[in-house]
C-alpha cells in the first residue's frame, strides 16, 4: 500500500472542499500516448490506486510502461468505534490524494491502441471518480 516514508507533521487538518475547483497542474500528458484523467472530486487512497496498478498490469500481460501520476500523503485519522467524546484527534488510520477535476491519474505506453485503451476502462472501474481516456 502506498504512504509516505517521512511526514514533516503526524496529522493533517480536513481542508476545504470547494465544489467548483478545477485542477491547474497535471491537467496533460507528460510521458505516455494514453492516460486516464478525473472528470469528479473524490480521495483516492492506496489500495485503490494500486488496485488500479495491479489492473493495469494484468490486462497489459506486463508489457508496455505505466506511469502512476498521482500518490497518497494527506493523513486521514480515525477513531476507534464506540469511544465517548473527548480525548483528543484520532491516530492516523491511512493516506488519501484528493482529486480534483482535470488531473491525469495514470499514464500508459508502448502498447496497440485496442489494448491500452481496453486497459484503461477496465482499470477506470476501480477507481471513485469519474474518468475520462485521453491520447496524445
Amino acid at each position: 500500500m502506498l504512504q509516505p516514508k517521512k511526514t514533516k507533521h503526524r496529522k493533517g487538518q480536513k481542508g476545504r472542499s470547494r465544489k467548483r475547483t478545477v485542477e491547474t497542474r497535471g491537467t496533460r500528458l507528460s510521458f505516455g500516448s494514453f492516460g486516464l484523467q478525473a472528470l469528479s472530486m473524490s480521495y483516492l487512497d492506496g489500495k485503490q490506486i494500486e488496485a488500479v496498478r495491479k489492473s493495469i498490469s494484468h490486462f497489459t500481460k506486463r508489457g508496455g510502461k505505466v506511469w502512476i501520476r498521482v500518490f497518497p500523503d494527506k493523513p486521514i485519522s480515525q477513531r476507534p468505534p464506540e469511544l465517548t467524546m473527548g480525548g483528543g484527534k484520532g491516530s492516523v488510520d491511512h493516506y488519501v490524494f484528493p482529486v480534483k477535476p482535470g488531473r491525469v491519474l495514470f499514464e500508459l505506453d508502448g502498447l496497440p491502441e485496442k489494448t491500452a485503451l481496453e486497459a484503461l476502462k477496465n482499470a477506470a472501474y476501480k477507481l471513485p471518480v469519474k474518468t475520462r481516456i485521453i491520447r496524445k
